[in-house]
Parts: structure tokens; sequence; C-alpha cells
């Protein structure tokens, strides 16, 4: 909805990551303890996460002019597969025969939901699209790696902040390149897009890492349900409030995935 109302995407983002980061601080600044801060693992984890933030948005709005919006939607959604087998091997999960299944119909059905016949030609830029698929994952495990073995002392409500924070730092830095040099000009109509995009995008990772710890599933079933779950519930939003194309291949794509979270949901009672 941002070029509908001549918001500079990039500029709200920017600001999206400083109202999340003010969330976090605001809410869960009580959580702060002194000797947090001599956890000497999370910062770096709080770096990484934070450049995998914004770097992967800034891709992923360049795959989408390059190699079509279906393309790149299918890269980022489909990244899940790394987070899985990374979570499956390391961790040494358990794979019953009933969560195999229900992990397989996750992903033909996100597959089936996003994938269309229209878009670019991508043999120039397919890098793009390996980089976003493998950064993505990455990051979905960067964050359920760090919330179970390197938070003893900070939250995962504070550590998501953090994240934010540093993407905001990163984000501005190049954001005020473009200013000087008058490659951008600012409006505050983005910076109050950014705080209503903000306030979601913090409670959505605040609320994956915290499912992680509370849900007493195993970790790739909590990511695959949710990812499903997102795929799901925008697909939904954008055939009713955006009016998009329904047909065959989605309806069955939507019913794989429903399919999918009942079946990763019954595989862990």
């Amino acid at each position: 909805m941002f070029p509908k109302y001549g918001i500079n995407t990039f500029q709200a983002i920017v600001f999206n990551y400083f109202t999340a980061f003010s969330c976090g601080v605001l809410l869960f600044g009580n959580e702060w303890k002194d000797h947090s801060i001599h956890e000497a693992s999370w910062p770096i984890y709080a770096l990484i996460s934070g450049f995998l933030f914004i770097s992967l948005f800034i891709l992923m709005g360049l795959s989408s002019q390059k190699n079509g919006v279906a393309l790149t939607s299918i890269a980022g959604k489909m990244s899940m597969a790394v987070s899985l087998i990374f979570m499956i091997f390391i961790y040494r999960e358990e794979v019953s025969l009933l969560k195999t299944g229900g992990i397989m119909l996750a992903f033909l059905g996100v597959f089936l939901v996003s994938f269309t016949k229209k878009g670019k030609d991508a043999s120039d830029s397919i890098w793009m699209l390996v980089i976003l698929f493998i950064g993505s994952g990455l990051l979905d495990f960067v964050l359920n790696f760090v919330q179970k073995f390197h938070l003893k002392q900070l939250t995962p409500s504070l550590f998501s902040a953090f994240g934010f924070g540093i993407a905001g730092l990163i984000g501005l830095s190049v954001l005020l390149y473009q200013l000087i040099t008058k490659k951008s000009v600012f409006q505050f109509r983005n910076v109050l897009a950014g705080i209503a995009l903000g306030i979601p995008n913090y409670f959505s990772i605040f609320l994956l890492m915290l499912s992680y710890k509370t849900t007493g599933w195993a970790d790739s079933t909590v990511l695959a349900i949710i990812n499903v779950s997102v795929v799901l519930l925008s697909s939904i939003t954008g055939f009713f409030a955006f009016k998009e194309t329904v047909n065959s291949q989605k309806l069955i794509g939507l019913s794989c995935a429903v399919s999918a979270i009942t079946i990763l949901y019954f595989a862990n009672k």
C-alpha cells in the first residue's frame, strides 16, 4: 500500500526499525539486568540479525524489480527449508512420518500459493534469489539458535529490540547518504508509515522467539506452522482486501497449508 499513498518504502523501513526498537525498550526495558551486558555472545548475534534484517529487505526489493515479485516471494517463503534442515540435523530432532508429511505439505502449499507464470527472466539475476533463499533461512535459524543457547540473562524481548535497533542504524546511515547527495527527499509521512509497520514487525519477531520457548513443540514445527500460517493469512487478506485472483492452484495450495498446520499440530500432541 506504500506506493499507493506516495510513501518512500526505504525511508519507512528505516523508521520501522527504530519503532520496533522503541517498542522493545519501552515495553520490556524493566527486564534489563546489569549483568546482561557481560554476556559476551548476544551482542554478536544482535549485530548479525540487524545486518540480515535490512540487507535482506534491500535485496528483496532489488530482486522484485529484476526477477519479479512471484519468484522473489517464493525464494523468501521457501527459505524455511534451510532453517528446518539446520534445526532437524543440528538439534537432532526426532522426525516422525506424520511430521515429515506435514512439512512436505507445507512446502507444497507455500509453492502453489506463491507461484505464478508471470514474471521477468531471472537468468541474469538468479544469484539474488539464491542469496535471499539462504539468507532468509539463516536469519530464522540465528534467531532460534540465540534464543536457545545464548540468552541466559538477556530476554528475547530485548534481544529483538537490539537487533532492530542495529538494523535501524545501518539503514539510517544509508538514508543520510541519500539525503546529503539529494538522491532522496525526506517526508514526514514516511515516519508515520514506519511507525505503523514497526509495531507489528517487532511483535512478529518477539513472539516467534517466545513461541520457541513456551510451546513445548520442536523448534522446526513451530517455524513451519508460523511460516505456513503467515502465507495462509496473507493470501486470504490478498483475496478479500486487494481483490487478488483466486484460481484452482491457489485454492489447492491453501488446502495444503491448512492440512499442514493441522498435521504438524497433531504430530506434537
